[in-house]
C-alpha cells in the first residue's frame, strides 16, 4: 500500500507509536526501537514501546495492555513484526493470536530472519496488512539497526568540537574546554544513544579520557536502565596503558591493535581490558575490520570521539555516516591544530561536500548535524 492510500486517522496513530519509539532511545540496543498502538473503532485501546533488549517487545506489551478489546482493531507498528524466535517469541504470532484485523507498520524490518517474513505471516492468518506509512521517521529512529542488517557494519557518528576557526587544540595540544557545559551534556546524550565509544591512541595517550556516560537514566528522560557503552581504542602498537582512567571506570573496554605482543597484551587484560587483534590496513588498524567486528558485537550506533588523524581517517575511507560538530565562539589561531587530517585534497573538486540536517544552538555553542553528500 503507498502513502496515498492512509488515511488521516492512520497517519495520527502512527505519529503516537513513532513518539512512544522514541522513548526507548536510550535503553532497547541492540534491539531496535519500536512503538505500538492498537486502535478500535476509533478509540487507542492499548499502547507501548520496547523498552529494553530481552523484554517484551513493543506488541506484546500493547496487547497485554488491550486485553480483549484488541480482536478487531488495528495495530500501528513503527517496525515489521518479528517472525522468529529470538529473545522473545514472535510479535507476528501474538498479534494473530489476539485476533487484530489489521496491521499496519512503517517500514520492513530489514533483519534477514523477518525481511517480509513476519507481514507475510499476518496475510496467510486472513489479517489485513500495509506498509510504508511514515516509514522515513521510523528508519531515522534505527539507523544503526538499519545499516547493521542491510551493510553489516554500525552507524558511525562522529563527535568533533572546534574554534569557528576549525581548531581543536592549541599547537602545545591544550584543548580544555572548547565548548561550554551545555554542549558537553549534549555530547553525553549522543553517547547514551551508542552502543560504543570509538577513540584513538593519541587521544588516550594525550587526554586519558574516561568516554563513558556520565549522566543517568532519570536525566536522559528514559524510564528504563541505561547501560554504559563499550569504549573502543584503536591502538596500532599496542600502546594503551594499564593504567588508563577509563579501565577504571564502569563499562567494558576493547583495545583494537595489530600487534600481537603477549606480554602487552596480558598486562590490559589484567587491568579489565580486551584486545583484538585486526589487520594492517594503509598502515594503521583496519578501521573496516573494526567496524565489521563491531557489528558482529550487535553495536548499533558507534560513537566516535577522537583526534584529527582518526577521525580524518574515517572520513577518507568513506565510514563516515554522520558528523555532529560543536563550534565555539572563539577563534584559536592559525598554529592551532585543525580540525580533520584529510590528505590528498589539493583542488576544489576533491572536497568533500556534506548536506546540513540541523543548526542549533546548544548553550553559548553551535551545533551541527551533517552527512557526507
Amino acid at each position: 500500500m503507498s502513502e496515498t492510500a492512509f488515511s488521516a486517522e492512520d497517519y495520527r496513530h502512527m505519529a503516537r507509536a513513532l513518539r512512544l519509539a522514541e522513548r526507548g532511545l536510550y535503553s532497547t540496543h541492540p534491539n531496535p526501537r519500536v512503538g505500538c498502538v492498537l486502535v478500535r473503532d476509533g478509540q487507542v485501546v492499548g499502547e507501548d514501546w520496547h523498552r529494553v533488549a530481552g523484554g517484551p517487545h513493543a506488541e506484546a506489551l500493547a496487547l497485554q495492555q488491550a486485553g480483549a478489546a484488541a480482536r478487531g482493531a488495528t495495530a500501528y507498528v513503527t517496525l515489521e513484526p518479528c517472525a522468529h524466535h529470538g529473545r522473545t517469541p514472535p510479535c507476528a504470532d501474538a498479534l494473530v493470536e489476539a485476533g487484530v484485523a489489521r496491521v499496519v507498520a512503517a517500514s520492513i524490518d530489514p533483519n534477514p530472519q523477518v525481511a517480509g517474513q513476519g507481514l507475510a505471516r499476518l496475510r496467510a492468518a486472513g489479517i489485513e496488512t500495509a506498509h510504508g506509512l511514515m516509514a522515513l521517521q521510523a528508519e531515522a529512529l534505527n539507523p544503526g539497526f538499519m545499516k547493521r542488517m542491510r551493510e553489516g557494519r554500525p552507524w558511525v557518528r562522529v563527535k568533533l568540537a572546534s574554534s569557528l576557526d576549525a581548531r581543536t587544540a592549541m599547537e602545545s595540544g591544550e584543548s580544555s574546554w572548547i565548548t561550554g557545559e551545555a554542549a558537553r551534556r549534549d555530547v553525553q546524550r549522543w553517547r547514551g544513544r551508542a552502543e560504543a565509544v570509538l577513540t584513538g591512541i593519541g587521544t588516550v595517550l594525550a587526554d586519558d579520557p574516561q568516554l563513558n556516560l556520565r549522566l543517568d537514566a532519570a536525566t536522559l528522560g528514559s524510564a528504563d536502565p541505561v547501560p554504559q557503552p563499550l569504549r573502543v581504542v584503536v591502538d596500532t602498537w599496542l600502546q594503551m596503558p594499564a593504567t588508563a582512567r577509563m579501565l577504571s571506570r564502569p563499562g567494558p573496554v576493547l583495545v583494537v591493535t595489530t600487534l600481537d605482543d603477549p606480554v602487552r597484551r596480558e598486562a590490559l587484560e589484567a587491568a579489565g581490558a580486551e584486545v583484538l587483534l585486526v589487520g594492517s590496513e594503509a598502515g594503521h588498524a583496519s578501521l573496516r575490520e573494526t567496524l565489521a567486528e563491531l557489528a558482529r558485537r550487535e553495536v548499533n550506533e558507534l560513537h566516535v570521539e577522537a583526534g584529527p588523524t582518526l577521525a580524518g581517517a574515517l572520513l577518507a575511507e568513506g565510514l563516515v555516516d554522520e558528523l555532529l560538530l560543536y563550534q565555539a565562539a572563539h577563534l584559536m589561531g592559525p598554529t592551532a591544530r585543525p580540525l580533520l587530517q584529510l590528505q590528498g585534497i589539493d583542488r576544489m573538486d576533491q572536497r568533500i561536500p556534506l548536506q546540513i540536517l540541523d543548526r542549533r544552538v546548544v548553550g553559548e555553542d553551535l551545533r551541527i548535524l551533517a552527512r557526507p553528500a
